[in-house]
Formats: structure tokens, C-alpha cells, sequence
């Protein structure tokens, strides 16, 4: 008859699998916030330099057209900031989700591990109990027929 911790190996794979697996779902979740991160850090970089462009050609003097082109193009580098933004955060949310996960998944594996050495501690225990007996027992009989009858 297998052991209760022979019984749990099976549970035992389970729970690395299931740890693993949110352990890769976090690198990547952290991987797709940096991205987000440098994308929205890009955009606010280009609307700098797109500032810095007004104040240039702005000091020189600039046709109404142009003007009217450059609230138009930053409106719309402010909208694209913005929902970058909200990458941003959602990466952010989603990436606290999957370490919680991870913390889950690996507090279980970290306890199924500490049953299964309980489980091994007392049978080493009963196995060395069993032996001793068996000694006892052993060294009782042979006190037994060295006695003169």
C-alpha cells in the first residue's frame, strides 16, 4: 500500500505545474507592463519634442494653417497619452492579479511540500519504532536461551 506521501506526489505535480505556469504568466504580465511603460514614455518623449518644435517655429512666426494642423496632431498625441495611460494602469492591476495568483499557487505548493515531509517525518518515526521493537524483541529472546534451565 502506497505511503500518504507517495499518495500526494500526484498532487505534488499538480501544484508545480499550476505554480510554474502562474510564474509564466507573471513574467510575461510584468514584461507587457515595461512594454506599455516605454510606449507611453515614447509618447510623452514625442510630445516634448513636438513642444519644443512649437516654441521654435512659433518664435519665428507661423501660418494659421500650421497652427491649426499642430492643436490637431497634439489633441490627438494627448488622446493617444492618455489611453496609453490606461495601458498603463490596466497592466499595472492585472499584474498585481497575477502575482497574487502566484503568491496562492506557490503558498499551496510550499504546503503540500511540508505535509509530505510531516508524512515522511513520521514514518521514518514509526519505522524506527517498528525496528526497535524488532530489537527488543530480538534481544529478549536471545536473554531467553542463554538462561541455564
Amino acid at each position: 500500500m502506497p505511503s500518504k506521501a507517495e499518495r500526494l506526489a500526484p498532487v505534488i505535480d499538480m501544484a508545480e505545474r499550476a505554480e510554474r505556469e502562474s510564474a509564466k504568466r507573471l513574467g510575461q504580465g510584468q514584461t507587457l507592463l515595461t512594454q506599455a511603460q516605454e510606449k507611453l514614455a515614447d509618447l510623452d518623449r514625442y510630445y516634448s519634442d513636438y513642444q519644443q518644435q512649437w516654441m521654435t517655429e512659433g518664435s519665428q512666426g507661423v501660418s494659421g494653417q500650421w497652427l491649426m494642423n499642430y492643436q490637431r496632431f497634439l489633441s490627438q498625441l494627448e488622446t493617444a497619452i492618455g489611453q496609453q495611460q490606461r495601458n498603463v494602469a490596466w497592466h499595472r492591476d492585472n499584474l498585481a492579479k497575477l502575482r497574487q495568483d502566484w503568491q496562492q499557487r506557490h503558498a499551496r505548493l510550499e504546503g503540500l511540500r511540508k505535509l509530505v515531509e510531516r508524512h515522511l517525518q513520521e514514518a521514518r518515526v514509526a519505522a524506527d519504532k517498528r525496528e526497535q521493537k524488532m530489537l527488543d524483541e530480538f534481544c529478549q529472546r536471545l536473554a531467553g536461551r542463554s538462561r541455564p534451565h
